[in-house]
């Protein structure tokens, strides 16, 4: 039976340079690191790097989201612009609150959201509007 998510996994090109960009950039707390596997925790959620088998395009991986609820999302994103993350989506206002997208050094993309209160544990206003265009 499935209980729950144990990890997000996120393949990656270069080792080094992903775990600076969740370490340094993003403040997400190191758990552990080895050669092939680098482990990020933040309330029980793990998010983990490990090394894709084939070298890696730099293309925008589409296909799936991280997503993050954030407070003072205007004032992360502009500590973000000036360490010259590159966004997909900038800070817009939607019917949950504001929500702005950004690209890892592989281009995964990673959504922040600043829930208006009263939405923050409604699911169904979270996820409407989150995937990219």
């Amino acid at each position: 039976m499935f209980n729950r998510i144990g990890a997000v996994i996120i393949l990656v090109s270069d080792m080094k340079k992903s775990m600076e960009f969740y370490k340094d950039v993003l403040g997400m707390e190191l758990k552990q690191q080895a050669e092939d596997w680098i482990e990020f925790s933040k309330q029980g959620t793990v998010l983990a790097l490990h090394p894709a088998k084939k070298k890696m395009k730099q293309t925008k991986n589409t296909s799936m989201l991280i997503g993050f609820n954030v407070t003072e999302l205007e004032t992360i994103c502009s500590n973000l612009e000036s360490k010259n993350v590159k966004f997909h989506k900038k800070v817009t206002n939607e019917a949950f609150g504001k929500h702005a997208i950004i690209e890892d050094p592989d281009g995964h993309l990673i959504s922040l959201a600043e829930m208006t209160p009263k939405e923050e544990f409604t699911q169904i206003p979270y996820y409407h509007g989150f995937a990219p265009e």
